[in-house]
Protein backbone atom coordinates (compact mmCIF):
# COMPACT_ATOMS: atom_id res chain seq x y z
CA UNK A 1 0.00 0.00 0.00
CA UNK A 2 2.73 2.46 0.96
CA UNK A 3 4.71 1.60 -2.22
CA UNK A 4 1.62 2.39 -4.30
CA UNK A 5 1.33 5.76 -2.55
CA UNK A 6 4.93 6.59 -3.47
CA UNK A 7 4.36 5.65 -7.14
CA UNK A 8 1.23 7.80 -7.33
CA UNK A 9 3.00 10.70 -5.65
CA UNK A 10 6.01 10.60 -7.99
CA UNK A 11 3.70 10.36 -11.01
CA UNK A 12 1.85 13.49 -9.90
CA UNK A 13 5.14 15.32 -9.32
CA UNK A 14 6.52 14.45 -12.76
CA UNK A 15 3.30 15.41 -14.53
CA UNK A 16 3.00 18.83 -12.89
CA UNK A 17 6.63 19.88 -12.65
CA UNK A 18 6.25 22.35 -15.53
CA UNK A 19 3.10 24.01 -14.20
CA UNK A 20 3.48 27.52 -12.83
CA UNK A 21 2.47 28.15 -9.24
CA UNK A 22 -0.68 29.93 -10.38
CA UNK A 23 -1.93 27.36 -12.92
CA UNK A 24 -4.82 25.19 -11.74
CA UNK A 25 -3.95 25.85 -8.09
CA UNK A 26 -0.81 23.70 -8.29
CA UNK A 27 2.42 24.49 -6.48
CA UNK A 28 5.58 22.45 -6.83
CA UNK A 29 8.50 22.88 -4.44
CA UNK A 30 11.40 20.80 -3.31
CA UNK A 31 14.40 20.58 -1.04
CA UNK A 32 17.73 19.05 -2.02
CA UNK A 33 20.36 18.45 0.67
CA UNK A 34 23.86 17.02 0.25
CA UNK A 35 25.97 16.17 3.27
CA UNK A 36 29.22 14.59 4.37
CA UNK A 37 30.28 13.37 7.79
CA UNK A 38 33.56 12.44 9.47
CA UNK A 39 33.60 10.59 12.81
CA UNK A 40 37.12 9.22 13.48
CA UNK A 41 36.16 7.00 16.44
CA UNK A 42 33.85 4.82 14.31
CA UNK A 43 34.75 1.84 12.14
CA UNK A 44 33.06 3.48 9.13
CA UNK A 45 34.36 6.97 9.77
CA UNK A 46 33.29 8.71 6.54
CA UNK A 47 29.75 9.28 5.28
CA UNK A 48 28.45 10.82 2.04
CA UNK A 49 24.75 11.26 1.45
CA UNK A 50 21.96 13.16 -0.20
CA UNK A 51 18.23 13.68 0.13
CA UNK A 52 15.57 15.16 -2.12
CA UNK A 53 12.07 15.97 -0.87
CA UNK A 54 9.75 17.04 -3.75
CA UNK A 55 6.49 18.65 -2.64
CA UNK A 56 3.29 19.04 -4.63
CA UNK A 57 0.28 21.02 -3.38
CA UNK A 58 -3.10 21.57 -5.00
CA UNK A 59 -5.45 24.14 -3.48
CA UNK A 60 -9.19 24.42 -4.15
CA UNK A 61 -10.99 27.47 -2.65
CA UNK A 62 -14.54 26.31 -1.89
CA UNK A 63 -15.79 29.71 -0.76
CA UNK A 64 -14.43 32.86 0.90
CA UNK A 65 -13.65 31.04 4.16
CA UNK A 66 -13.25 27.37 3.22
CA UNK A 67 -10.31 25.76 1.41
CA UNK A 68 -9.52 22.20 0.34
CA UNK A 69 -5.81 21.33 0.07
CA UNK A 70 -4.05 18.24 -1.23
CA UNK A 71 -0.38 17.79 -0.36
CA UNK A 72 2.15 15.12 -1.19
CA UNK A 73 5.89 14.75 -0.77
CA UNK A 74 8.44 11.95 -1.07
CA UNK A 75 11.66 11.23 0.82
CA UNK A 76 14.30 10.19 -1.72
CA UNK A 77 17.60 9.53 0.01
CA UNK A 78 20.81 7.57 -0.19
CA UNK A 79 24.10 7.45 1.68
CA UNK A 80 27.29 5.46 1.95
CA UNK A 81 29.32 4.99 5.12
CA UNK A 82 32.86 3.80 4.54
CA UNK A 83 36.40 3.48 5.75
CA UNK A 84 38.71 4.31 2.83
CA UNK A 85 39.97 1.29 0.88
CA UNK A 86 38.53 -1.12 3.44
CA UNK A 87 34.77 -1.50 3.98
CA UNK A 88 31.50 0.31 3.29
CA UNK A 89 27.76 0.21 3.92
CA UNK A 90 25.20 1.68 1.52
CA UNK A 91 21.61 2.66 2.30
CA UNK A 92 18.89 4.35 0.28
CA UNK A 93 15.17 4.34 -0.39
CA UNK A 94 12.19 6.20 -1.79
CA UNK A 95 9.36 6.53 0.70
CA UNK A 96 6.24 8.60 1.13
CA UNK A 97 7.03 11.59 3.34
CA UNK A 98 3.68 13.40 3.54
CA UNK A 99 0.40 12.58 1.76
CA UNK A 100 -2.69 14.31 3.09
CA UNK A 101 -5.91 16.14 2.28
CA UNK A 102 -7.01 19.08 4.42
CA UNK A 103 -10.22 21.02 4.79
CA UNK A 104 -9.87 24.40 6.53
CA UNK A 105 -12.43 26.96 7.57
CA UNK A 106 -12.47 30.10 9.69
CA UNK A 107 -12.07 28.25 12.98
CA UNK A 108 -11.38 24.63 12.12
CA UNK A 109 -9.05 22.29 10.27
CA UNK A 110 -9.46 18.61 9.35
CA UNK A 111 -6.48 16.73 7.89
CA UNK A 112 -6.40 13.10 6.72
CA UNK A 113 -3.38 11.07 5.60
CA UNK A 114 0.35 10.77 6.28
CA UNK A 115 1.20 13.87 8.33
CA UNK A 116 3.27 15.38 11.11
CA UNK A 117 1.61 15.84 14.51
CA UNK A 118 3.51 17.88 17.08
CA UNK A 119 2.65 19.78 20.26
CA UNK A 120 4.15 20.82 23.59
CA UNK A 121 6.29 23.68 24.89
CA UNK A 122 9.69 22.07 25.58
CA UNK A 123 12.45 22.61 23.02
CA UNK A 124 15.11 19.88 23.42
CA UNK A 125 14.11 17.30 26.06
CA UNK A 126 10.47 16.75 25.12
CA UNK A 127 8.16 14.46 27.14
CA UNK A 128 5.30 15.12 24.67
CA UNK A 129 7.25 14.14 21.56
CA UNK A 130 4.84 11.26 21.01
CA UNK A 131 4.43 11.11 17.23
CA UNK A 132 7.63 12.32 15.53
CA UNK A 133 11.41 11.95 15.52
CA UNK A 134 12.48 15.59 15.18
CA UNK A 135 16.06 15.91 16.43
CA UNK A 136 16.57 19.40 17.97
CA UNK A 137 20.07 19.44 16.43
CA UNK A 138 18.78 18.92 12.88
CA UNK A 139 18.43 22.32 11.14
CA UNK A 140 16.00 20.77 8.60
CA UNK A 141 13.66 19.15 11.12
CA UNK A 142 13.45 15.86 9.17
CA UNK A 143 10.98 13.37 10.65
CA UNK A 144 8.72 10.52 9.59
CA UNK A 145 5.00 11.21 9.61
CA UNK A 146 2.09 9.19 10.99
CA UNK A 147 -0.97 7.83 9.18
CA UNK A 148 -4.23 9.12 10.57
CA UNK A 149 -6.77 11.89 10.83
CA UNK A 150 -6.47 15.12 12.82
CA UNK A 151 -9.20 17.67 13.57
CA UNK A 152 -8.58 21.02 15.27
CA UNK A 153 -11.02 23.72 16.31
CA UNK A 154 -9.85 27.23 17.26
CA UNK A 155 -11.91 29.31 19.68
CA UNK A 156 -11.94 33.11 19.54
CA UNK A 157 -10.17 33.39 22.92
CA UNK A 158 -7.09 31.52 21.52
CA UNK A 159 -8.13 28.20 23.05
CA UNK A 160 -8.07 25.21 20.69
CA UNK A 161 -9.26 21.63 20.70
CA UNK A 162 -7.58 18.66 18.97
CA UNK A 163 -8.79 15.14 18.19
CA UNK A 164 -6.91 12.43 16.27
CA UNK A 165 -7.21 8.83 15.13
CA UNK A 166 -4.06 6.99 13.98
CA UNK A 167 -3.88 3.67 12.13
CA UNK A 168 -1.33 1.70 10.11
CA UNK A 169 1.80 2.94 11.90
CA UNK A 170 3.94 -0.16 12.28
CA UNK A 171 7.17 1.47 13.49
CA UNK A 172 7.68 2.93 16.95
CA UNK A 173 7.12 6.67 17.26
CA UNK A 174 8.76 9.21 19.54
CA UNK A 175 9.78 7.62 22.85
CA UNK A 176 7.71 4.45 22.32
CA UNK A 177 9.38 1.35 23.72
CA UNK A 178 7.22 -1.26 21.95
CA UNK A 179 5.43 -1.10 18.57
CA UNK A 180 1.69 -0.59 18.16
CA UNK A 181 -0.68 -3.50 17.55
CA UNK A 182 -2.52 -3.24 14.23
CA UNK A 183 -5.70 -4.71 15.72
CA UNK A 184 -7.14 -1.38 16.89
CA UNK A 185 -6.63 2.30 15.95
CA UNK A 186 -4.91 4.79 18.26
CA UNK A 187 -7.10 7.64 19.50
CA UNK A 188 -6.40 10.81 21.44
CA UNK A 189 -7.06 14.46 21.96
CA UNK A 190 -5.75 17.70 23.36
CA UNK A 191 -7.08 20.98 24.69
CA UNK A 192 -5.05 24.21 24.92
CA UNK A 193 -6.35 27.04 27.08
CA UNK A 194 -5.12 30.58 27.68
CA UNK A 195 -4.12 31.44 31.26
CA UNK A 196 -2.75 34.69 32.72
CA UNK A 197 0.58 35.41 30.97
CA UNK A 198 0.60 32.06 29.21
CA UNK A 199 -1.21 28.90 28.16
CA UNK A 200 -1.86 25.38 29.40
CA UNK A 201 -2.35 22.14 27.48
CA UNK A 202 -3.88 18.80 28.53
CA UNK A 203 -3.35 15.77 26.29
CA UNK A 204 -4.54 12.14 26.26
CA UNK A 205 -3.72 9.21 23.97
CA UNK A 206 -4.75 5.55 23.90
CA UNK A 207 -3.18 2.72 21.95
CA UNK A 208 -2.64 -1.04 22.13
CA UNK A 209 0.99 -2.17 22.14
CA UNK A 210 2.47 -5.48 20.98
CA UNK A 211 5.59 -6.87 22.67
CA UNK A 212 5.70 -10.22 20.86
CA UNK A 213 9.13 -10.98 19.47
CA UNK A 214 10.91 -8.38 21.61
CA UNK A 215 13.67 -10.05 23.66
CA UNK A 216 14.11 -9.67 27.42
CA UNK A 217 10.57 -8.40 28.15
CA UNK A 218 7.31 -10.34 28.70
CA UNK A 219 5.54 -11.20 25.43
CA UNK A 220 1.96 -9.97 24.96
CA UNK A 221 -0.03 -9.61 21.76
CA UNK A 222 -2.20 -6.79 23.16
CA UNK A 223 -1.09 -4.28 25.79
CA UNK A 224 -3.54 -1.41 26.38
CA UNK A 225 -1.61 1.80 27.04
CA UNK A 226 -2.81 5.18 28.32
CA UNK A 227 -0.80 8.39 27.98
CA UNK A 228 -1.45 11.61 29.87
CA UNK A 229 0.28 14.90 29.12
CA UNK A 230 0.48 18.34 30.72
CA UNK A 231 2.29 21.42 29.45
CA UNK A 232 2.24 24.96 30.81
CA UNK A 233 4.13 28.02 29.63
CA UNK A 234 4.34 31.51 31.07
CA UNK A 235 5.82 34.60 29.38
CA UNK A 236 6.99 36.83 32.22
CA UNK A 237 10.40 38.54 32.41
CA UNK A 238 11.73 35.19 31.18
CA UNK A 239 9.96 32.30 29.49
CA UNK A 240 9.08 29.52 31.94
CA UNK A 241 7.56 26.13 31.16
CA UNK A 242 6.65 22.74 32.52
CA UNK A 243 6.05 19.73 30.25
CA UNK A 244 5.24 16.28 31.62
CA UNK A 245 3.88 12.95 30.48
CA UNK A 246 2.86 9.72 32.20
CA UNK A 247 2.50 6.49 30.22
CA UNK A 248 1.00 3.43 31.87
CA UNK A 249 0.41 -0.08 30.47
CA UNK A 250 -2.20 -2.56 31.67
CA UNK A 251 0.21 -5.53 31.45
CA UNK A 252 3.18 -6.02 33.75
CA UNK A 253 6.35 -5.34 31.76
CA UNK A 254 8.57 -4.78 34.77
CA UNK A 255 10.25 -1.37 34.69
CA UNK A 256 8.62 -0.67 31.32
CA UNK A 257 5.12 -0.77 32.81
CA UNK A 258 5.09 2.91 33.79
CA UNK A 259 7.07 5.80 32.36
CA UNK A 260 7.06 9.35 33.75
CA UNK A 261 8.91 12.26 32.14
CA UNK A 262 8.99 15.79 33.62
CA UNK A 263 10.70 18.75 31.96
CA UNK A 264 11.17 22.22 33.47
CA UNK A 265 12.80 24.97 31.44
CA UNK A 266 13.38 28.66 30.93
CA UNK A 267 14.65 30.92 28.17
CA UNK A 268 15.86 34.52 27.94
CA UNK A 269 17.34 36.70 25.20
CA UNK A 270 20.25 38.79 26.45
CA UNK A 271 20.82 42.20 24.88
CA UNK A 272 24.29 41.28 23.64
CA UNK A 273 25.02 42.35 20.08
CA UNK A 274 22.17 41.09 17.89
CA UNK A 275 20.64 39.21 20.83
CA UNK A 276 21.89 36.00 22.47
CA UNK A 277 19.09 33.53 23.15
CA UNK A 278 19.73 31.18 26.09
CA UNK A 279 17.60 28.12 26.94
CA UNK A 280 18.08 25.64 29.78
CA UNK A 281 15.94 22.56 30.45
CA UNK A 282 16.07 19.72 32.93
CA UNK A 283 14.39 16.36 32.34
CA UNK A 284 13.58 13.88 35.09
CA UNK A 285 12.69 10.41 33.80
CA UNK A 286 11.36 7.46 35.76
CA UNK A 287 10.68 3.84 34.71
CA UNK A 288 8.74 1.88 37.32
CA UNK A 289 6.81 -1.34 37.74
CA UNK A 290 4.31 0.58 39.88
CA UNK A 291 3.21 4.09 38.96
CA UNK A 292 5.06 7.04 40.50
CA UNK A 293 7.49 4.99 42.58
CA UNK A 294 10.43 6.99 41.18
CA UNK A 295 12.88 4.23 42.03
CA UNK A 296 14.65 4.02 38.65
CA UNK A 297 15.16 7.68 37.73
CA UNK A 298 17.40 9.57 35.34
CA UNK A 299 18.31 13.26 35.19
CA UNK A 300 19.43 15.14 32.08
CA UNK A 301 20.13 18.85 31.58
CA UNK A 302 20.18 20.57 28.19
CA UNK A 303 21.48 24.05 27.27
CA UNK A 304 21.00 25.78 23.91
CA UNK A 305 22.43 29.05 22.63
CA UNK A 306 21.49 30.89 19.43
CA UNK A 307 23.13 34.03 18.09
CA UNK A 308 22.61 35.81 14.73
CA UNK A 309 26.05 36.93 13.51
CA UNK A 310 24.52 38.88 10.63
CA UNK A 311 21.46 38.85 8.40
CA UNK A 312 22.89 35.82 6.56
CA UNK A 313 24.88 34.07 9.32
CA UNK A 314 23.74 32.26 12.45
CA UNK A 315 25.43 30.25 15.19
CA UNK A 316 23.67 27.79 17.48
CA UNK A 317 24.72 25.27 20.10
CA UNK A 318 22.99 22.35 21.83
CA UNK A 319 24.63 20.60 24.78
CA UNK A 320 23.29 17.91 27.10
CA UNK A 321 24.59 16.32 30.30
CA UNK A 322 23.44 13.07 31.90
CA UNK A 323 23.87 13.27 35.67
CA UNK A 324 23.57 9.49 35.99
CA UNK A 325 26.24 8.39 33.52
CA UNK A 326 28.19 11.64 33.94
CA UNK A 327 28.47 12.00 30.18
CA UNK A 328 27.56 14.87 27.87
CA UNK A 329 26.92 15.67 24.23
CA UNK A 330 27.82 18.79 22.28
CA UNK A 331 26.59 20.13 18.94
CA UNK A 332 27.68 23.39 17.30
CA UNK A 333 26.11 24.63 14.05
CA UNK A 334 27.18 27.51 11.81
CA UNK A 335 24.71 28.48 9.08
CA UNK A 336 25.22 30.82 6.12
CA UNK A 337 22.47 31.79 3.70
CA UNK A 338 23.63 32.18 0.10
CA UNK A 339 21.43 33.59 -2.65
CA UNK A 340 19.90 30.23 -3.54
CA UNK A 341 21.54 27.87 -1.08
CA UNK A 342 22.12 27.43 2.64
CA UNK A 343 25.39 26.02 3.94
CA UNK A 344 26.00 24.37 7.32
CA UNK A 345 29.14 23.43 9.22
CA UNK A 346 28.43 21.22 12.24
CA UNK A 347 30.81 20.01 14.95
CA UNK A 348 29.63 17.49 17.52
CA UNK A 349 30.46 14.98 20.22
CA UNK A 350 28.15 12.05 21.03
CA UNK A 351 28.76 9.75 24.03
CA UNK A 352 27.87 6.07 23.97
CA UNK A 353 25.12 6.47 26.60
CA UNK A 354 21.69 7.94 25.71
CA UNK A 355 21.13 11.64 26.47
CA UNK A 356 17.33 11.87 26.39
CA UNK A 357 17.31 13.09 22.77
CA UNK A 358 15.40 11.57 19.89
CA UNK A 359 17.77 11.00 16.96
CA UNK A 360 16.89 10.90 13.28
CA UNK A 361 19.04 9.82 10.37
CA UNK A 362 20.48 13.33 9.82
CA UNK A 363 22.18 13.06 13.22
CA UNK A 364 23.58 9.56 12.86
CA UNK A 365 24.32 7.20 15.72
CA UNK A 366 28.07 7.80 15.48
CA UNK A 367 29.87 8.18 18.79
CA UNK A 368 32.76 10.39 19.77
CA UNK A 369 33.73 13.61 17.99
CA UNK A 370 32.67 14.39 14.44
CA UNK A 371 32.14 17.02 11.78
CA UNK A 372 29.32 17.33 9.27
CA UNK A 373 29.07 19.59 6.22
CA UNK A 374 25.74 20.16 4.51
CA UNK A 375 24.42 22.29 1.68
CA UNK A 376 20.68 22.76 1.08
CA UNK A 377 18.86 24.05 -1.99
CA UNK A 378 15.17 24.97 -1.75
CA UNK A 379 13.10 25.68 -4.87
Amino acid sequence: MKQIQVIILLSLVSSTELLSQDEKGFRFNGQLSLYSNYAPKNDLDFLLGGRYIPELRYTVPLDTSTTLDFFGSANIFGSTSFHPFDSSNNTGDITAYRIWARLTGRQYEVRLGLQKIDFGVATVLRPLQWFNQVDPRDPLGITNGVYGGLARYYFLNNANLWFWVLYGNEKTKGFELIPTSQSFPEIGGRVQLPIPKGEIGLTYHYRIGDSEGIPEIPSYEKIPENRFGLDVKWDVTVGLWLEASHITKSKNLGLLTNQTLINVGTDYTFGIGSGLNFVIEHLLGSYDEKAFQFEEISNTTAVTLAYPLSFFDNMSMVSTYSWDSKTGSFFLNYEHQFKKFAGYVMLYYNPETPQGLIENDIQTSTTGPGMRLMIVFNH
